[in-house]
């Protein structure tokens, strides 16, 4: 069971992906709000990111989705690929690309994406994790 943890960043959980970008093949680590309160199981999405990030990693538009909250209106879905290096994971995800992610992150990690994995502190207080 491979497991991947982060140090809390301002009190609250995060997960760090590697996205390659389309240009080069240069990789990029971006840092996620794990937020299992965003979208639901069912929703066509696993995570917010910026929409400069999607297309930096040549994603393309799929379709439109209509979103609640913080980012009320409508945006597109990205297919993109993403990787978590310490969990031997890598998969093409459905992204949701808004002008502005959550201020101190990079994007958001929702449910239908962490609930692939075990989450949580594991006993530490300090840290979020995830095991495959």
């Amino acid at each position: 069971m491979a497991r991947a943890q982060w140090p809390l960043q301002h009190g609250r959980p995060i997960i760090e992906i590697v996205l390659t970008l389309a240009q080069g093949a240069q990789k990029v680590t971006r840092r996620l709000l794990a937020d299992t309160g965003a979208g639901a199981m069912h929703d066509p999405f696993d995570i917010v990111l910026d929409e400069v990030d999607c297309l930096m990693c040549g994603g393309k538009p799929s379709k439109m989705v209509p979103l609640g909250g913080s980012y009320s209106g409508t945006h597109p879905i990205y297919v993109i690929p993403i990787g978590i290096p310490s969990l031997g994971f890598r998969d093409s995800l459905f992204a949701v690309g808004v002008a502005a992610p959550p201020a101190g992150f990079d994007g958001i990690a929702c449910f239908r994406f962490l609930n692939r994995f075990t989450y949580g502190n594991f006993g530490n207080a300090n840290e979020f994790a995830l095991e495959t």
